[in-house]
């Protein structure tokens, strides 16, 4: 199998304002959508290898001098904001008729493993960014004004070229909600992954 050839998506849907494109953790972004953050730091393009990421404490200071200049207040999902979020994402799983291998809505992001679509990965990241986000403001108006962007405005999508990768992203998808301190979750729009496209090749006979 060619090693360009691309069998599902893994995407990450990060609430507004939660990852910049200067995160010291590094980021999917090659330059800045709002000047005034670059003060805040240079731009690591992709994420930054285990020996450089931040600590705790140097990450919360980022943090705390980037909120200020942040144009609409951060938003952070809690039981009832995960329900409706989980809700809207299903609902474009079944009404696009995708096939997804694995989610997890967490705090401030939620993951997706997709399998490939006619739709390109942006194309379905921004479904989901889009129905998350109306769901959001509709269910908590008081919180959450009709303005207020809710996702982030770049789309992260990674590519997964063989089973192999599938089922490593399947499995990093599904440790997030428990390292994070929340229950296992689990869908009624989520399929067991089959070893797609290779499900229905036989063993050779020997």
């Amino acid at each position: 199998m060619s090693a360009r050839r691309v069998i599902g998506h893994h995407l990450i849907i990060m609430l507004y304002g939660h990852w910049l494109p200067n995160d010291p953790r590094g980021s999917g972004s090659s330059d800045f959508i709002d000047e005034k953050f670059a003060p805040l730091g240079e731009i690591h393009h992709g994420r930054k290898p285990e020996h450089s990421q931040p600590s705790r404490g140097e990450l919360r200071a980022f943090h705390a001098r980037a909120e200020p200049l942040l144009n609409f207040p951060l938003i952070w999902m809690d039981e009832a904001k995960r329900q409706a979020a989980s809700e809207a994402l299903g609902e474009v799983v079944r009404g696009k008729k995708y096939t997804c291998w694995a989610c997890a809505v967490l705090r401030n992001h939620a993951h997706l493993v997709i399998r490939i679509h006619r739709d390109d990965g942006v194309t379905m990241w921004e479904y989901f960014a889009d129905s998350l986000r109306q769901r959001l403001r509709l269910r908590f108006p008081r919180e959450i004004s009709a303005h207020h962007p809710v996702v982030s405005a770049r789309p992260y999508d990674v590519f997964l070229n063989t089973p192999h990768d599938v089922r490593t992203r399947i499995a990093y998808v599904q440790r997030n909600p428990v390292r994070e301190g929340l229950p296992a979750q689990r869908y009624d729009f989520v399929t067991a992954y089959n070893d797609w496209p290779f499900h229905k090749k036989r063993p050779t006979k020997r």
